[in-house]
């Protein structure tokens, strides 16, 4: 008697934050896992992590700002898998005149290029499955006026690729949706050489995140926003003109220096 084979999750940057509080709840429904990331120790560390929880666990070290490694990633992909999770992107310190071009490229290219390398990979197995879920971390930043000009820019592209993307596969069996957290307790800020200074109730935890967006996925929701305090801001910067957003931006941006 042959048992059923286990599903497969493919996660960019799970070794921390968000990107592993989706490695671990994937490992508990009863997922195998691909973990993509750089840094192939922590990897490995994470897989030890998991591996009572999850089936297979296979470690794919990658660069996503590096298109040799983003192809090793489609090719992956292209074998098939049921869930992606295209987390791995990252924010700059420095203001944007003054930030290294090669710098903002590679944002870029992690931010927006591998989302859209990754999704055209994993989507024609998917197709073929008539089953599959894409889910792309994207930001708060990318519905509302903020200083962070690139990252801001990147993440409203993975949402409007998302929301387009989501009503062309419509009736298809594959579902593409895009996750918006605010201020969430990760490595994150610190990587980008930001100190951010937020009010406590401004902040969520990573379990959280991926619990209230999983269930919004569930729900068939293409963009999920964790967090009532951040459902509750999107809401209202809707009836607000974007010229009167951006003064508001201006007068609340405290210090200056992300991009």
């Amino acid at each position: 008697m042959s048992l059923m084979p286990r599903p497969v999750a493919l996660i960019t940057g799970p070794t921390s934050g968000i990107g592993a509080g989706y490695a671990r709840r994937y490992a508990s429904d009863g997922y195998d896992l691909v973990v993509v990331a750089r840094d192939v120790d922590r990897l490995n560390k994470l897989a030890g992590e998991l591996q009572d929880q999850a089936g297979d666990i296979e470690v794919l070290p990658a660069d996503l700002a590096d298109l040799a490694d983003r192809q090793k990633v489609c090719d992956r992909l292209a074998r098939g898998v049921r869930v992606l999770v295209n987390n791995a992107g990252f924010g700059a310190s420095g203001d944007f005149a003054a930030t290294d071009p090669g710098l903002l490229q590679a944002q870029l290219d992690v931010n927006v290029t591998a989302v859209m390398h990754l999704t055209r990979a994993a989507l024609p197995a998917m197709l073929d499955a008539g089953a599959g879920t894409v889910i792309n971390i994207a930001s708060v930043a990318g519905l509302v006026p903020g200083r962070a000009a690139t990252y801001s820019a990147s993440k409203a592209w993975v949402i409007s690729f998302s929301e387009g993307l989501a009503a062309e596969l419509n009736g298809t069996g594959v579902g593409v949706h895009a996750v918006c957290p605010g201020f969430v307790h990760t490595e994150f800020h610190a990587r980008a050489g930001l100190d951010v200074k937020s009010p406590s109730f401004m902040w969520l935890e990573v379990d959280d995140v991926v619990k209230q967006s999983l269930a919004d996925i569930a729900r068939g929701k293409t963009i999920s926003i964790p967090g009532l305090q951040y459902k509750t801001i999107v809401a209202a910067q809707r009836m607000i003109p974007r010229t009167v957003l951006g003064a508001i931006a201006k007068r609340t941006r405290g210090e200056r220096g992300r991009t």
